[in-house]
């Protein structure tokens, strides 16, 4: 059960984590699918944690959790006149955050090492779960406003994965690099990427000096060159239909991937699959493939099958 319980309480995620990880090994085996506990290795029991939600839900937006699905808010998005009196937090009196460390505190006292991630989402991500669709109005009517709104987030993201990243430290787990998801990218023009959300982008590539850049299984192509401007792209990955020769090109030392949509892994002619990775694998490669988020009706001998083209 992934409701509220999973995400709050340590010793039953730890407990289900044993048990996720011994039925991939009944259904998958030796493939290495996801990951295998060994048990002389502390466990990483931050890794999943409010799924995509820290910063919304550090921001008092009420989290809805499901048994079988990630976290999500709810829509109490704010307006423009919250937004103009808005200031960066503070995480010593934020009740979420505070509440939040207690788990990592539980977990360096358990296991005497923080392993995992948080996953700390991308601005434009954020703000759109603080604001709606209002968000891109602003983008186009009122910069500014928009402007403000990302620099309050930016720098909660950051403030926020620096006090996790010192408890790790001090546990002996160097975490050196920063993350952006920019799932909806595609919504905003390169344009306004280069404008508005790429300096604060920048920031937080600048924070750690590596940044690996998420973009779901959509087209980055029109967003190649500015992220080509990041300092230290260790990592990047984009939906298939994206300019891949031009990716290899603009990021050739980075690890790259392709996030592959969960419903082609399940509805497509295998034969079609093949194609699609001699493509990748002629245009892209050296990369990683991801199969994120498949759902619970594909079969498990159509993920072996996958395995096997790879």
């Amino acid at each position: 059960d992934f409701g509220e319980q999973w995400h709050t309480d340590v010793v039953y995620r730890r407990k289900s984590l044993i048990s996720m990880g011994q039925e991939l090994m009944r259904r998958f085996g030796n493939r290495n699918i996801g990951w295998i506990q060994h048990p002389d290795e502390p466990p990483d029991l931050l890794t999943g944690t409010f799924g995509a939600c820290t910063i919304a839900a550090i921001y008092g937006l009420p989290l809805i959790y499901a048994a079988d699905n990630w976290p999500n808010c709810e829509h109490q998005y704010l307006q423009s006149e919250q937004i103009d009196r808005l200031t960066p937090l503070d995480l010593d009196i934020n009740p979420f955050f505070c509440k939040f460390m207690d788990e990592v505190e539980w977990i360096s006292h358990q296991n005497g090492r923080i392993e995992g991630y948080i996953n700390w989402q991308g601005v434009l991500n954020n703000t759109y779960r603080l604001r709606g669709e209002e968000l891109f109005i602003d983008m186009t009517l009122e910069p500014n406003r928009a402007r403000h709104l990302f620099e309050c987030v930016t720098m909660t993201m950051i403030e926020a994965a620096e006090r996790l990243y010192e408890c790790q430290r001090q546990t002996e787990v160097h975490i050196q690099h920063s993350t952006v998801s920019n799932c909806l990218v595609n919504m905003v023009s390169p344009d306004q990427y280069q404008d508005l959300l790429l300096p604060f982008d920048q920031r937080i590539a600048s924070t750690a000096g590596l940044i690996g850049i998420h973009n779901c299984a959509w087209n980055a192509s029109a967003y190649i060159q500015h992220y080509a401007t990041l300092p230290g792209v260790g990592y990047i990955d984009m939906g298939i239909e994206s300019n891949l020769v031009n990716a290899k090109e603009s990021f050739p030392d980075a690890r790259r991937a392709i996030m592959y949509p969960p419903v082609e892994l399940a509805n497509k002619p295998l034969s079609e699959i093949r194609r699609d990775l001699e493509l990748i694998t002629h245009d892209y490669a050296p990369c990683d493939m991801v199969f994120a988020d498949i759902e619970s009706g594909t079969p498990d001998d159509r993920v072996i099958e996958v395995i096997e083209l790879c």
